[in-house]
């Protein structure tokens, strides 16, 4: 059984993803959160999201490494007692690290979450759009596609995930554009950068309306299930860098 240095994994990782150039939002805290008390990695762990569940079944495991893509300080400082304390005595007692990157994996060229769910879509040659924190997150590009077509690929992409539609576009899209999770709010930017179907997980209900006025599609694939694909992708990157086993948590919200 391989055993890898902790640091020279998380080193890595910040490499990779550039996480000290990225900006992000405070309670991101990208890289490293929690080391673990050996110091070692033998197995590694990737889920969306750092939760009790998922800390849970990553030491059940019998992971040393829990590479998650929401970490463990998105609700800010909180006292720690019942579920949030056994979150945390489970994490340390097994030896469970957790290493989290949020938008340096979203836009991550062939790891992220928009790079890989576009070409499952089918866009080809996209580029960037939709600035957020100093850099764009977004990928768009001419795609010919009939929104019922779209909405069946976003479904079979995202495992089989409920796909709203809101249907305030064209019949057959001509820009498609994809920001991964909860960028709903940022339709009117999208409609101004071109697309004219949005494809995102989740966002305000006022968003319905605002696409008709537009004139734009919006897909809704889900939070959640659109941001499975980039940290399933860096674990597989590291398992292999590495030559360390992994296994893929899947504990979805439905939202």
């Amino acid at each position: 059984m391989n055993s890898v240095p902790l640091d020279e994994i998380a080193a890595a990782l910040d490499a990779e993803l550039r996480v000290a150039e990225i900006s992000d939002w405070p309670q991101a805290h990208n890289g490293l959160q929690v080391p673990n008390a050996a110091g070692r990695v033998t197995r590694l762990a990737a889920a969306v999201d750092a939760n009790p569940t998922t800390i849970a079944r990553a030491a059940d495991l019998g992971a040393d490494l829990l590479l998650v893509h929401h970490g463990l300080f998105w609700n800010g400082a909180r006292p720690l007692r019942g579920a949030a304390w056994e979150m945390w005595r489970r994490m340390i007692t097994a030896g469970v690290a957790v290493y989290s990157a949020h938008l340096p994996l979203d836009i991550h060229p062939t790891l992220g979450n928009n790079a890989l769910l576009a070409r499952a879509l089918g866009l080809e040659n996209p580029e960037s759009f939709l600035p957020t924190k100093g850099v764009p997150v977004g990928l768009k590009a001419p795609l010919a596609l009939s929104r019922e077509e779209l909405a069946r690929r976003l479904g079979a992409a995202t495992g089989g995930a409920t796909v709203r539609v809101c249907p305030g576009g064209p019949v057959q899209s001509r820009v498609v554009g994809v920001v991964t999770g909860g960028a709903g709010g940022e339709l009117r930017e999208a409609a101004a950068a071109g697309v004219d179907t949005f494809v995102t997980g989740e966002g305000p209900h006022w968003t319905f309306g605002l696409a008709e006025e537009l004139g734009v599609n919006v897909l809704y694939g889900g939070h959640y299930a659109t941001e499975t694909f980039g940290v399933r992708a860096l674990a597989e990157w590291a398992a292999a860098r590495w030559g360390l086993p992994w296994e893929w948590i899947d504990h979805p919200s439905g939202l």
